[in-house]
């Protein structure tokens, strides 16, 4: 069973929980940048968790079926039609031979995540299938997906075989975000008055954001001696505050190694959250500790393993 792409929207790829262990050899991770998003349609459907899914921004593609199998979409809502008429976001739904799936603008959030059943037939490189649009590879050669492209899916499944499935959505996507960070690990070149502004000051995000960073524009955040230092490793969610003094948000397709000061982390619960942030969005940040980031990422973790056993217990009570 293949996908054909019909209408590409401005930019969707193929993406996976990331690539991992090569940042040394100055490969991102890259990935999903919603990736509680992904893992939640991944289990729709019935994939692994980390499997690779479309992602598309801002507005989503069209694409036909040439055989049955499962759906799901979440994140932004960009109002889906099967062949025309409305289906829900966050449900598994069945498609045929010759359906057509179309998407259009985001209503709210930034970000959807197509999952199909059995996952796709594509490649791995350095054990992912995310692409990487820099250096053009993983996903689908490499690059974005273009009209006329055919993806080939691993096989093909009925809604019999993995049950009907749903989630109430939990992503309230706002345009007012409260991103919670832990200080560091450059915090001590920053004045007092300068971290004290950065905790209490309105950001708003840069329609020049993209995967690598979420650039923020406001209040300069004021330094000591200057923001250089010797370049070190970046984590997904450094704030790195350049030369100007505004805050970038460091994402999946970040670099590995910066020379900007990072006065902050953003905790991994909370990445979703600025994955979807819109141009114009305003953002605060809360200092918190890593007791706070721990408990939250283990809520967030327990919550998608009771969702994956709450679907798999479904199927073996059906039998």
């Amino acid at each position: 069973m293949n996908i054909t792409v019909i209408s590409p929207g401005p930019l969707s790829t193929v993406q996976d929980a990331g690539r991992f262990g090569y940042m040394n050899t100055g490969f991102s991770p890259g990935g999903a940048m919603d990736t509680y998003s992904m893992r939640i349609a991944n289990l729709l459907v019935g994939n692994a968790p980390e499997d690779g899914v479309i992602e598309m921004t801002l507005m989503g593609m069209s694409v036909s079926f040439d055989g049955t199998s499962v759906i799901a979409l979440t994140g932004a809502d960009m109002s889906p039609k099967l062949n025309g008429a409305e289906i829900p976001m966050y449900t598994a739904v069945e498609v045929k031979n010759g359906d057509t799936l179309s998407l259009g603008f985001s209503t709210v959030g930034m970000r959807t995540y197509l999952a199909v059943a059995g996952g796709f037939d594509l490649p791995l490189v350095m054990g992912s299938m995310s692409t990487n649009l820099k250096c053009a590879i993983g996903g689908f050669n490499g690059r974005k997906l273009q009209a006329g492209d055919v993806i080939p899916l691993r096989h093909s499944i009925s809604l019999s075989v993995i049950g009907r499935r749903s989630v109430t959505p939990k992503n309230d996507y706002k345009n007012e975000i409260k991103l919670r960070v832990i200080l560091g690990p450059q915090d001590d070149y920053f004045t007092d008055s300068g971290i004290k502004d950065f905790l209490s000051s309105e950001y708003k995000v840069s329609g020049k954001s993209d995967r690598m960073g979420i650039r923020l524009e406001g209040e300069a955040v004021e330094n000591k001696n200057g923001v250089d230092i010797i370049s070190d490793g970046i984590a997904t969610g450094s704030v790195q505050i350049p030369s100007s003094g505004t805050p970038i948000i460091m994402m999946a397709d970040r670099q590995t190694t910066g020379g900007y000061a990072k006065i902050a982390t953003v905790i991994s619960s909370d990445l979703k959250l600025i994955a979807q942030a819109r141009a114009g969005d305003r953002i605060k940040f809360e200092a918190v500790n890593e007791k706070t980031a721990l408990k939250a990422i283990r809520k967030e973790k327990r919550e998608l393993a009771f969702m994956q056993y709450r679907f798999n217990f479904a199927i073996y009570k059906e039998k």
